[in-house]
């Protein structure tokens, strides 16, 4: 259970802080909701309570440095698909919420991006990874963003 002004992770939607917890009649019964503005663009969701894969904590301070390795290893074989084809598995990864899928995905893109041009939702789509992955160290951390958004763009220069 987390409390009012926790930052959590909404999958598919970023980093969050909880408002508050409301409660609502669904289905003729009670039910409590989690109201989280997310930080990104202000938007409020509402995520049940009970929910298991509704919202997640930030990511462990210790677990920073496996996302870090993950982007600064370049070995990987990059997916030569059709570019929407490849949106599609993007989007899933990044829908899971989990830190490490949304590494997977920036560090794909970027790896593309040094070999060809990427399409628009591609470059939408490594903008959108590169933020998630910024807000939730940054709040993890109580770095600034701009430092963890430099660290990344240093394991690519």
């Amino acid at each position: 259970m987390f409390n009012l002004g926790d930052h959590v992770v909404c999958p598919g939607h970023g980093v969050g802080q909880i408002c508050s917890v409301e409660t609502k009649e669904q289905n003729g019964e009670p039910k409590s909701f989690y109201i989280i503005k997310v930080i990104s663009n202000g938007m409020k969701v509402m995520i049940p309570v009970d929910s298991k894969e509704g919202v997640r904590a930030l990511i462990p301070s210790n677990e920073i440095n496996g996302v870090f390795e993950l982007l600064k290893d370049q070995t990987v074989k990059v997916d030569q698909s059709t570019w929407n084809r490849r949106h599609r598995e993007y989007s899933l990864k990044v829908k899971t919420g989990s830190l490490l899928e949304i590494a997977d995905v920036l560090r794909q893109l970027l790896l593309l991006k040094m070999t060809k041009k990427l399409s628009f939702g591609e470059r939408k789509m490594l903008d959108q990874c590169k933020d998630l992955i910024v807000k939730e160290i940054s709040l993890s951390t109580g770095a600034a963003e701009l430092d963890v958004s430099s660290k990344i763009d240093s394991l690519y220069a």
